[in-house]
């Protein structure tokens, strides 16, 4: 399966400034016709999975920025709406499908550090324990899987009590279904120093996660990071890492090389990964180069 890209960051390639405490989610307000629009570059492009723009839209944030909570619920929402309606209208605009089936959606569920805005989902340091975690999470868990997503993307999570906390509301929502990624701080280790492979056993047990995975981590360490994975699960791996480059969370740029048509795919896809995509920096250009590798590998 294709997953879609840099959501956020090909918004900021079309203009959008992002420099905000509400990052993409601030374009719920200002320019939901261009996240379609986005949307459906990627769909084009070849994926078979695209991420809502909810990764950084939380209740939380959007009170502290004068919405009301019906204001910020409905916000959430919409994210959803956005996504699926792209996804529609592209389905609909197909007249051959060449084999592929209808996308699906996923409904992106961001650490709790995204909404501090300061960097630390890729250190999984908070002050927050798995009950906290557990009480941020709630409110815009249940109000995604009441849209009509297909299943949710616990992403960049950093740290074991925030996947502890995840797969509790997973169990707990009836028909729900999620794939659980994590950032990692080599290739052992997600990025508060647990072993990835302890993770993956944690998520193997939940009948509803459907896979479990790393992204926005380097292209470089993702073998190495399937192949621990694989040691703590038999369901299906994804991996959707940036572009190579690094992002300086207090001077907010990106440092570095990008490094996607270096990407071993074949060498993941060997180890056991399954779902490929892209985060940070990964363009639907870049998904489009990735999809047609991976099916001419298969020919």
């Amino acid at each position: 399966m294709m997953l879609d890209g840099g959501l956020a960051t090909t918004l900021e390639a079309h203009g959008c400034d992002l420099n905000d405490a509400l990052w993409s989610a601030k374009t719920l307000v200002e320019t939901p016709e261009l996240i379609k629009a986005v949307h459906r570059e990627f769909l084009d492009g070849g994926a078979d999975c695209i991420a809502t723009v909810s990764y950084q839209a939380t209740v939380a944030g959007f009170i502290a920025y004068g919405y009301s909570m019906a204001e910020a619920r409905s916000l959430i929402r919409l994210a959803a709406e956005i996504a699926c309606e792209a996804r529609d209208d592209f389905w609909g605009d197909q007249q051959v499908s060449d084999g592929r089936l209808s996308p699906l959606v996923a409904a992106s569920i961001g650490p709790y550090g995204a909404y501090l805005a300061d960097g630390s989902e890729y250190v999984g340091d908070y002050a927050l324990d798995e009950d906290g975690l557990y009480d941020f999470h709630a409110e815009r868990w249940r109000l995604l899987a009441d849209t009509d997503v297909d299943l949710m993307a616990c992403e960049t999570i950093p740290s074991l009590p925030e996947a502890r906390a995840l797969v509790r509301l997973i169990d707990e929502t009836e028909g729900c279904w999620a794939w659980v990624s994590f950032t990692c701080r080599d290739g052992q280790s997600i990025s508060d120093g647990t072993p990835i492979v302890e993770v993956a056993q944690i998520c193997d047990v939940p009948a509803r996660v459907v896979a479990v995975g790393v992204n926005c981590v380097s292209p470089s360490l993702v073998p190495t990071l399937v192949k621990e994975i694989r040691r703590g699960t038999q369901k299906p791996i994804v991996v959707y890492p940036n572009s190579g480059e690094r992002y300086d969370a207090e001077a907010k740029v990106w440092t570095g090389l990008a490094e996607p048509g270096g990407w071993d795919l074949d060498g993941w896809k060997a180890a056991g990964a399954e779902l490929f995509g892209g985060c940070c920096r990964v363009s639907p250009q870049a998904i489009r180069t990735m999809r047609n590798r991976l099916e001419a590998a298969a020919r």
